[in-house]
């Protein structure tokens, strides 16, 4: 089960178009690309709706969609968003930042940019240590999602069989974690210290996954380790 509500950036498509869109977006981390019967089953819509509005969204250049063949029968059209969809998903002043960022790396050297983008993680944390004082799991899990979320990361977190997931399906700071990739580690250290866990990154957008995600297990030694994949 999935805990929080993705949005697009202000000025997207609304409606149906837009919850077509959050559920592409989605995808990658929960079942692959979708085809217009997974859209219908997980909109409650009916499949010629979806098929209408993939079309426009297709005709916009904001999706596209790939023949797979799944089981018997003719192949399945399997959607995914396109560069300019994945471009309606919230950026944080990116382009304002990195140039900051470079200009300090320029002036002061690189670890005082790096300094300065781990500082961002810290002011929200001391802005969550207040509700997060005595807090269940699960109220930290929601509290700290909730933060990311508003700062862009669409993130959201579900429960698994063993471990509780963190999920970030966009990197409101993709162009800064490219050129700043330190700014990924400051992110596990933010999850380790404001949910009071062992934290373990099993998808990392910068290695072409579709999100960053991060295995949660309360009640383990604070560990920030890594399994990118």
């Amino acid at each position: 089960m999935l805990h929080h509500d993705l949005q697009l950036a202000a000025g997207g498509p609304k409606g149906t178009r837009a919850a077509i869109l959050i559920e592409l977006k989605r995808a990658p981390a929960v079942a692959g690309r979708l085809t217009a019967a997974d859209l219908a089953e997980r909109l409650e819509v009916s499949l010629n709706a979806v098929r209408h509005h993939l079309k426009e969204l297709e005709s916009e250049q904001l999706v596209e969609y790939d023949r797979e063949r799944r089981g018997v029968g003719a192949p399945a059209f399997a959607y995914r968003l396109t560069e300019r969809g994945e471009a309606l998903f919230p950026r944080r002043y990116e382009g304002t930042l990195l140039q900051l960022l470079d200009q300090v790396e320029r002036r002061d050297g690189r670890q005082a940019a790096v300094s300065m983008l781990e500082s961002q993680f810290d002011t929200i944390a001391e802005r969550l240590e207040p509700l997060l004082a005595g807090a269940l799991p699960e109220n930290r899990l929601e509290l700290v999602s909730r933060a990311m979320a508003d700062e862009g990361f669409m993130t959201e977190w579900r429960e698994t069989a063993e471990t509780t997931d963190i999920v970030s399906h966009n990197c409101a700071l993709l162009a800064v974690a490219e050129r700043f990739p330190e700014l990924c580690d400051a992110e596990r250290r933010f999850l380790t210290r404001t949910l009071d866990a062992s934290v373990e990154r099993v998808s990392h957008i910068l290695n072409g996954c579709g999100a960053c995600e991060y295995s949660v297990r309360f009640g383990q030694p604070r560990a920030v380790t890594n399994k990118e994949t």
